[in-house]
């Protein structure tokens, strides 16, 4: 898994594709509020930012690669940090779609999610009343009927015209225990070689639920398929789950990852008013256990990255 020695990197997830504006004031939407709370992040503390493009003109997601171009090189000229791309996109956009900046970026990591899924937080559509755009109340609630593709086929193009012909690396996103079967086929397919990033994750409709025994399970898991030095694991928990579930996969030898992709909150009832603060937040609580943090470069090594000189951006 990983040595008594090395360091937790940090990730933060920018802005995602699940919350909508009215949710929080606080989310980043246009093209100079992600470049700056990404920036903000990194300063923070984060080793690894994994980014999303929004529409500035009403916040919807989006895969246009000119809104990328906006923040992306921003982010690059400003900080030293890994630039992780999304495939995942959103459960509306197609395969092409998802990977149409990633292929143009060649990025040194992108997140790859390990399966098809149900993927849903529609049940926040009955806490609000009233929205800012009328697109954010049919997409929040239209997740209900949706299904997240990542077919095996899909899988193995995206291994192989990003990782094999580009050299870009993945954050292998695990929502459920089987995903971790799934990575564990592709590996015994040669498709991927370590060092592996396992990104667990707890508390999404349709995947795992954030109770401890199943990060518990998850890493036994992984233990079984991979071997205890086969891997890096880190722990994204969502909502009012993010700072406990990952102070406790940190404890347990992991790596953490905030931000309001994952969560809008910075504790009960507090909105966190940036991704910095939940960076902060989380590396105080990593320096208390005596854990240290991981700069950029030596998330590079431990991961196995090609090196910022080599992307497209």
């Amino acid at each position: 898994m990983k040595s008594s020695q090395d360091k937790v990197i940090i990730s933060c997830a920018v802005t995602g594709s699940v919350h909508t504006p009215t949710m929080s004031e606080y989310l980043p939407l246009t093209p100079d509020q992600i470049a700056e709370q990404a920036v903000e992040a990194a300063q923070a503390g984060a080793a690894i930012l994994h980014l999303h493009a929004r529409d500035p003109r009403d916040g919807r997601p989006t895969a246009d690669p000119a809104v990328f171009d906006q923040f992306v090189p921003r982010i690059r000229d400003a900080t030293d940090a890994v630039i992780n791309i999304t495939t995942g996109g959103s459960t509306r956009m197609t395969l092409e779609e998802r990977l149409a900046y990633p292929l143009r970026a060649k990025p040194e990591m992108c997140s790859l999610n390990m399966g098809s899924m149900n993927f849903s937080i529609h049940p926040a559509a009955r806490r609000i009343s009233q929205w800012r755009h009328d697109w954010e109340k049919p997409y929040v609630e239209g997740m209900e009927d949706l299904i997240f593709r990542n077919t095996f086929r899909d899988i193995r193009h995206i291994l192989k015209v990003l990782g094999e012909e580009c050299g870009t690396r993945f954050e292998f996103e695990c929502y459920d225990l089987g995903h971790l079967y799934n990575l564990a086929h592709f590996v015994d397919e040669g498709l991927v070689q370590g060092p592996l990033f396992i990104q667990s994750i707890y508390g999404i409709l349709g995947g795992m639920g954030p109770d401890p025994e199943n990060l518990a399970t998850m890493k036994t898991t992984a233990d079984r398929l991979f071997g205890r030095g086969g891997y890096r694991f880190s722990v994204l928990g969502a909502g009012r789950h993010q700072l406990p579930l990952v102070t406790m996969g940190a404890i347990m030898g992991g790596n953490v990852r905030v931000g309001l992709e994952d969560s809008l909150y910075l504790g009960k009832g507090q909105l966190a008013k940036s991704c910095a603060e939940q960076v902060s937040r989380i590396r105080l609580i990593l320096e208390a256990l005596s854990l240290e943090v991981a700069t950029p470069a030596e998330a590079r090594v431990m991961l196995g990255l090609k090196g910022r000189d080599a992307v497209g951006f």
